[in-house]
Parts: C-alpha cells; structure tokens; sequence
C-alpha cells in the first residue's frame, strides 16, 4: 500500500498526537511490506524510513487571541486552516492508497472531498484528539466522513463501532529509550534535595495544569516541573510566583531529553479529567515512575488497579495521592515497567495498524 499520514505538526511539534503518527509510520516503514510518507509543516529528519512532504503554516501562537467560531473553535482549527490552504495546491490523491489523519475539520475534509468528482483513497480516521467528529451531528461536524476509524480508548470504541468500521488501538511508546534508569537532575538545573513533581502538558483549560499546582502547592518542599506550553503560559507563572515561589519550573524540551525528565522525578501529575488517550501515563509507566491521575474509565483500562488514580476534582485528595506517591509509590511503579514495555510497544501498536489499514483498503477497493 502507499500509505499517507497528514498532520500539520509532523516534524516541527512533539505533541502526543504528532509522537504517536511518526512512530507508527516508522514502524510501519521498517516492516518494508509498504511506501509510507509523512506530510507535515516541519523539515526532512535524518534516519526515518519514511518520505517526508514538507508543507507551511501559520503558527497556531498567532491565533491565541483570535475570536472563535465554528469551524474555527480554537487556535489550533486556526493553523489547521492555513496548513490546508498550502497543501491543496500539490496534493494528488491519486498517489495514495489509504489516508490517516487526526485533525478535524479541514484536514479530513480535503482528505475526504477533494479533488472533487474523483474517486478518493480509503480513508482512517484516528480519534487522538477526540471522537467528537465520528459521533456529532451538529454543527460542522456533520460534515465528518471515513472509511475506518480507530479508536484509542475504549469509551470511543463504544460509542462509534454500530456507525464506522472501527478498531480499539492504544498509543505506545519506545521501550529502548523510555525504561528505568537514573535521572539527570543537574543537567535540567533541578534540585538534588527536593521531591520533584512532573507535569508533562499543554498549557491549556482542559489539562487542569492551574488545578494541579494548587495541589502540589499543599506539599511543603516539594518543587513541581511543567514539561510544556500554551495560552496559560502567563497564568501558570503568576500562579506560581503566588503559591510557591522558588519551587516551581517551567520548561519546553526536545523528544530525545523527555525520557532523562522522567526519570528525574519523582511523581508524574495528570490532573485532566478526560483524554483521548494519554501518551504521558504510558511512557511514565515504563520508565517506572509513579503517576498520579484522575480515576476514570480510561485510566483504569491503561493501569488497572492502581494506587494513583484518584478524584482529581478534590484538591485535598489529589494533594495526598502525591504525597503517598513520593514517599512509597517507587516499587509498584517500577513492578508496572515490564508489562508497559510489553503492551505498549510501538513496534506491536503498529503492527496492529497496518492490519486494520490492509483490511480497510481491501473492503475499499472492492466497494
């Protein structure tokens, strides 16, 4: 198959959803049964199996002040719009077999509708920034269409299997790089002496970054690292100067230093109530840090019964998992390393893939 993966972050950001579609394109490649490329706003990277297509953008930072309306709900829908707009020129959708993306709605709907009066290539739809589009009828999201879709939780798998051909597939990680091993404090300039709480996120509303500072703001001597950006930037520092001055950081860091983050702490915190799928608990997990995250179906289907999850709605609550997480979380933590490694793997998430991949293009091609 010639297998097109489209997401405007590729090569420029390393967000979850961006990880999780060059390395499944990776390993895909590496299997060499397939000609798979890559279309992305960022540049070529050495060593990767794969083609890449280079197409520009606007950067979603230019829009954080915009006004927001249907179809452009967010920043984000922003950048995606101007990345289309580059990518309509010289895409041929005839050069492809099958089409993935996870970006709704302009992205799939140049995927889906054009060129126009064309038959178009299978497409799957990947739902790492939610199933809203598979299941709405309102709005612009009636406008959704695919061939397959695949479902990163279970909640999504439910409620969107009776209308679309669908998959249950969880995000993975790299077990070579993120394993147990010794941290590398003083390389990030972070205190020997004190327990350290990670944050990897978005600096967004829907994370609850403001939330868990509060949090961890209850624990004396204890510093809280954020691993991320966004529109809160400015809140989360004010928030912090206020709650605990001198023990709390903010920082942006290449995917290749994330796993030495990691390791450095001692908790990871994710306070969010919902995600799609959370490659953050996963990568957490098998380096063998202890997490704290908020109870729900789709944490309990990732961790199982695990000490950590609780109701991240209650501050007290949540500042107490931490504080037991720091103090004896290290050895059930590091005991869940081996089954994430063996769960999680992006070499067994990417085969199951292309499996679903070969099945929606042969049912595509006969249709």
């Amino acid at each position: 198959m010639r297998i097109h993966f489209f997401l405007p972050g590729m090569h420029r950001v390393h967000r979850g959803a961006e990880v999780a579609f060059e390395s499944v394109a990776t390993e895909i490649a590496k299997l060499g049964l397939d000609e798979v490329t890559v279309i992305g706003s960022g540049q070529p990277i050495a060593g990767r199996p794969y083609n890449f297509r280079h197409c520009g953008l606007v950067p979603r930072e230019r829009f954080e002040r915009f006004p927001r309306f249907p179809p452009f709900r967010s920043e984000y829908n922003c950048e995606e719009a101007t990345w289309v707009l580059n990518c309509l020129s010289r895409y041929r959708s005839g050069e492809a077999d099958l089409t993935v993306t996870c970006s709704y709605p302009f992205v799939n709907w140049m995927l889906t509708r054009w060129p126009p009066f064309v038959r178009k290539p299978a497409h799957v739809y990947v739902t790492q920034n939610g199933d809203w589009p598979a299941y709405s009828d309102k709005s612009e999201y009636a406008l959704f269409r695919c061939d397959g879709l695949i479902c990163t939780n279970p909640d999504y798998y439910e409620r969107n299997k009776r209308r679309w051909s669908s998959v249950l597939i969880p995000n993975g990680m790299d077990p070579q790089r993120f394993c147990p091993g010794p941290g590398a404090r003083a390389r990030f300039g972070l205190p020997e002496g004190d327990a350290i709480v990670l944050m990897v996120s978005a600096l967004v509303e829907s994370k609850r970054v403001l939330e868990g500072m509060r949090a961890v703001a209850r624990i004396p001597g204890v510093s809280l690292v954020v691993a991320g950006d966004g529109p809160l930037r400015d809140q989360f520092d004010a928030l912090g100067n206020e709650l605990m001055p001198g023990r709390f950081r903010r920082m942006t860091l290449p995917l290749d230093q994330m796993p030495d983050l990691y390791r450095s702490a001692d908790v990871m915190l994710h306070p969010t109530f919902h995600e799609s799928f959370g490659n953050v608990y996963v990568e957490a997990m098998a380096i063998g840090v202890p997490v704290v995250a908020h109870d729900y179906s789709v944490t309990r289907w990732i961790f199982g019964d695990h000490p950590g999850l609780v109701d991240a709605a209650d501050e007290a609550t949540l500042a107490g998992a931490i504080s037991r997480a720091i103090h004896g979380g290290r050895a059930d933590a590091l005991a869940r390393s081996k089954d994430a490694a063996a769960r999680f793997s992006w070499t067994n998430i990417a085969r199951q893939y292309r499996d679903f991949f070969a099945t929606t293009h042969q049912r595509h091609r006969e249709s």
